[in-house]
């Protein structure tokens, strides 16, 4: 029990002396999980929105797809992006394997999925609430995505936020193409797993708590993001 004490008096004298081995890990990990969910999110909100507006053949089997893919296990996405990016891989010319960019590619992979899934939802909602107005309108659908878009903001920066929550809080795909290798892929859930397994409970627990506040102000940011909708015209 003391040295329990001791680990956790220590693990909060890391975090508010801002300790420089805890600062590196923790910032590395906040560039390569905002990375992600800010490339994710350019090829998920605007297929999102196009599966929520349109209707076309293979629509509803695109959907099912994507609602899948949001319970993609992490191992196995680590496992994917490690033999693309892997020497005999069609991508190891590039020698990505163990970089940062390569965990940031791991992530997209997981995140994509849960951005598109909701802001496929969102817009589905919208597009029906909203249809009779806008076609009163002579909005043709292309005309109306942004119109919508604009209209599912709070949701969608709930999409960005969720997604960033599932980036943040990742390990094993992370850790398959990173490596975890210090001062250059180490992570905070990866640091937490070597660290833990070293003893060294103090920058364990240190990195736990930060990560345990990120996703606090994620899920309260979340909260304020997505009030109750009025249900207006559109403007």
């Amino acid at each position: 029990m003391n040295d329990l004490t001791a680990a956790a008096a220590e693990a909060f004298r890391l975090v508010i002396t801002l300790d420089p081995d805890l600062g590196e890990i923790v910032a590395l990990s906040l560039r390569i999980s905002l990375t992600a969910v800010l490339v994710a999110a350019a090829i998920a909100l605007p297929l999102g929105a196009l599966l929520g507006a349109t209707r076309f053949k293979g629509r509803r089997a695109l959907i099912v797809l994507f609602n899948a893919l949001m319970g993609l296990p992490p191992v196995v996405v680590g496992l994917l992006v490690y033999l693309m990016l892997s020497r005999s891989g069609p991508l190891g010319v590039f020698g990505l394997l163990y970089t940062p960019t390569a965990m940031i590619i791991a992530q997209i992979v997981l995140v994509t999925p849960i951005i598109t899934a909701i802001t496929r939802q969102t817009v589905d909602d919208l597009r029906d609430e909203y249809h009779e107005q806008l076609r009163a309108f002579g909005l043709n659908t292309w005309q109306t995505l942004p119109t919508l878009l604009w209209e599912a903001r709070p949701s969608l920066l709930t999409a960005l936020l969720a997604g960033f929550g599932r980036a943040i809080a990742e390990v094993g795909a992370v850790l398959i193409v990173g490596g975890n290798i210090d001062h250059l892929t180490r992570v905070m859930t990866t640091a937490i797993a070597l660290e833990t397994s070293k003893g060294n409970l103090a920058l364990a627990l240190g990195l736990g708590l930060v990560l345990m506040l990120i996703a606090v102000l994620v899920n309260a940011a979340a909260s304020i993001a997505s009030p109750a909708r009025s249900t207006g015209a559109v403007n």
